[in-house]
């Protein structure tokens, strides 16, 4: 039976599309379960964090800095923590002093790093109790200074405090403009003696500023008006090694020259927030802030969400193309293009495969022969197949006792053009190659057929 002879029992083209299908599903699944989308609840949950959608939420400046051309992604992974990029931290009220030093102490050569307090306290509304609620919306409930910005060690020695500013016209100034905030009751503040201000309020008190720990942030102390006020240095010069001419042991490479980045901390978050984002000049000030604390550079932003507990396992297709289970994946790729090709090159019913050994006296025949002949043992034949011919033919002359003589001396009398038996069958008695006896055969058996006709 012949593949053809048979329908095929589906179509290629539909089995190969259910594959494709399968394979695309299964690639997807790993990556939402990598990258922690596969809840029911989501990242927006009602956090201040980088997808939260409510009042105290970020969503809406990662949303502009987006449409502004920024690189903007949302970390559930902390290895992202040590990107160059400018890192974005929300860290909620309940978040751990050290962990927040670590992560700023570990990127001050990495990238800028910006710091927003949180102040407020929120309730997310279910859908169900209001009719215009949507999902992640949240209630404020009240505002207090988060415990673990006390705990931050030097250069970080900074304390938080929240005041009323109901009644004042501006609430808040800096970087070329005003404006109000959108509750002038909760009102937070830093303090530190290491802290150089970029917004703050009417008296003074920092609503947004930077570290000043000796390093210079060209943009920052621009935009803070301290620029003019540093110390002009004269610029060492070096030799074409790269030491200095002046004798000091300082080496400098402009290929691994690494900066210290800046680190920005927003006190007031009602200036980043969404809830702060109904207002286009507290939106502006906030993208302002941005591109000073990454000194305009074109980096990648990245909204950090593992310190609001929404860290998640490396995606695993990630994992996958990492060494060393890169070899792993390749090899499996490869035996799965293999069985692929292989299952659809056989598709449908399989050929019926024949019998090694078939019945009947014919094949039994041809398979002697075959063993004969690769045995090489030809010559062995001649003898039985002579004896055969002289049975045969003495009955076709009706000879009792048939020999070479008697046999000749028949032929002479029947059929006296006949050539001589005697020396047929001799010729087949000295035959060795195979062309031999099968020419001394060959001519044994047209006499044969000459006398039966």
């Amino acid at each position: 039976m012949s593949a053809s002879a048979t329908p095929r029992a589906f179509d290629p083209k539909v089995v190969f599309g259910l594959l494709l299908f399968g394979a695309l599903a299964f690639i997807a699944t790993l990556y939402f379960i990598g990258t922690g989308q596969t809840s029911s609840s989501g990242s927006n949950n009602g956090g201040a964090h980088g997808s939260g959608k409510g009042l105290n939420g970020y969503a809406a400046i990662a949303q502009l800095l987006e449409e502004q051309g920024h690189d903007v992604s949302l970390s559930r992974s902390q290895g992202r923590l040590k990107d160059e990029a400018l890192l974005i931290l929300t860290p909620p009220s309940f978040a751990e002093a050290e962990d927040i030093q670590a992560i700023i102490d570990d990127r001050r050569y990495l990238g800028p790093t910006i710091v927003v307090l949180p102040k407020w306290f929120a309730r997310q509304v279910e859908p169900t109790l209001s009719g215009d609620a949507k999902k992640g919306w949240v209630a404020l409930l009240g505002s207090n200074p988060p415990g673990w910005v006390e705990g931050l060690e030097q250069p970080l020695d900074i304390a938080a405090t929240i005041a009323d500013m109901q009644g004042q016209a501006v609430h808040w100034s800096g970087l070329g403009s005003a404006g109000t905030l959108p509750d002038p009751t909760q009102v937070m503040s830093l303090a530190g003696s290491d802290f150089q201000a970029l917004v703050s309020k009417p008296n003074g008190d920092v609503l947004i500023g930077y570290i000043q720990d000796g390093a210079s942030y060209a943009a920052l102390d621009e935009a803070a008006g301290i620029a003019d006020n540093q110390p002009v240095q004269a610029e060492p010069e070096y030799d074409e090694y790269g030491y200095r001419i002046d004798g000091e042991d300082e080496y400098y490479d402009d290929d691994y020259y690494n900066p210290k980045w800046p680190v920005v901390f927003v006190a007031e978050p009602d200036l980043f927030n969404n809830y702060g984002f109904a207002d286009p000049a507290r939106a502006a000030l906030a993208h302002e802030v941005v591109d000073l604390a990454m000194n305009y550079e074109d980096l990648p932003v990245v909204f950090d969400l593992t310190l609001n507990g929404l860290g998640a396992t490396q995606n695993l297709l990630t994992l996958a193309i990492t060494p060393p289970f890169l070899a792993a994946t390749l090899c499996l790729l490869i035996a799965m293009i293999v069985i692929a090709w292989r299952a659809f090159r056989r598709f449908g019913p399989a050929i019926a495969e024949g019998r090694s050994i078939a019945f009947g006296k014919a094949q039994l025949v041809t398979n002697s022969a075959g063993f004969i002949q690769r045995s090489r043992r030809l010559h062995l034949l001649s003898a039985p197949y002579l004896d055969m011919t002289r049975e045969r033919i003495g009955r076709a002359l009706a000879l009792r006792n048939p020999d070479d003589d008697t046999i000749d001396a028949a032929l002479t009398k029947r059929f006296p053009q006949a050539p001589s038996y005697r020396q047929s069958a001799a010729n087949l008695r000295s035959a060795r190659t195979p062309n031999d006896i099968l020419r001394a055969a060959a001519a044994l058996k047209s006499l044969e057929r000459m006398i039966t006709q």
